[in-house]
């Protein structure tokens, strides 16, 4: 007699397929992510940290227009990375199951392009002296 003999039956069976076996090497994506994006992450926030340096000798209209666009691209910078992190975070919570390999893979891919692509974003919105 089975443990739940009062189902009758009822309960419907766990799938079993290929797609639902666990992952093997499920960790390696999110790994390499995280060793490219977090070092990549912590540079660009360095440089960007640097860059009001940059017009350290400007006076006048040139600093006030440099300022107003460091503003705006501090903020696009950090929130980018915030964001990077929280793609990053996902790649790892992605469950280790088959059927999400692709989404793991993708999600640990998008991660430092997200640190890429918002660091160029900052550059470019800086009005540089």
């Amino acid at each position: 007699m089975s443990e739940n003999s009062h189902d009758s039956g009822s309960t419907p069976a766990t799938a079993t397929g290929p797609t639902h076996a666990p992952a093997p090497r499920a960790w390696v994506a999110p790994l390499i992510s995280t060793i490219v994006t977090l070092p990549t992450g912590l540079v660009a926030l360095f440089v960007g940290g640097l860059t009001p340096m940059a017009c350290d000798s400007c006076n006048g209209a040139a600093a006030d227009r440099f300022d107003a666009s460091f503003t705006t691209a501090w903020t696009v910078l950090c929130v980018g990375l915030v964001l990077a992190v929280i793609v990053l975070v996902a790649a790892w919570a992605v469950p280790h199951q088959l059927r999400y390999a692709a989404r793991r893979v993708g999600l640990a891919l998008t991660a430092p392009t997200v640190v890429g692509v918002t660091f160029v974003a900052f550059m470019a919105l800086v009005d540089w002296p």
